[in-house]
């Protein structure tokens, strides 16, 4: 049983020390954000739209949204700001060659690369994975990395 006489216990075995704060995965925490609605939590699948604070949404998830109205549902964190579809600004998103996600078998036996995004940009070519910054155009929905943007350094869209 312990400390019948017969046993000296040490101090680290008596004293709990202070528990370690539990850390977020970065790329986890990336992966959600690029690759899942906001929202619904859902994969995020065309039409995409974005709010002024950088998040993406489903359009058809944020248009639910804003249909439901009955007061006993609670507001989402994630969209209170939200009041109505002019909040948002559908995104016109340039497709990844490279990336393959949704074109193979669903069997769950191939390797899905995180860091391979579905979107890149369409002046540089960098990948919207989370690792790079990207601004949106708000006035026609471009969506650009911010390198690209300051090597253009024009108020204009390229389009």
């Amino acid at each position: 049983m312990g400390c019948d006489g017969g046993t000296i216990p040490k101090r680290h075995e008596l004293v709990k020390g202070p528990r370690k704060v539990e850390k977020v995965d970065k790329v986890a925490e990336l992966v959600a954000r690029w690759f899942y609605c906001a929202l619904s939590q859902e994969k995020l699948r065309r039409p995409i739209v974005a709010c002024e604070l950088g998040r993406l949404y489903n359009k058809d998830a944020i248009i639910e949204y804003l249909l439901d109205k009955s007061p006993d549902k609670t507001p989402m964190e994630a969209a209170s700001h939200i009041k109505s579809i002019k909040n948002v600004t559908e995104l016109q998103l340039v497709d990844n060659p490279a990336w393959c996600g949704d074109k193979e078998s669903i069997k769950g036996d191939k390797y899905d690369d995180l860091q391979c995004a579905r979107f890149i940009c369409p002046v540089v070519g960098l990948e919207m994975n989370g690792r790079h910054r990207f601004c949106f155009l708000r006035n026609c929905g471009c969506v650009f990395s911010e390198r690209a943007l300051k090597e253009i350094k024009a108020e204009v869209c390229h389009k």
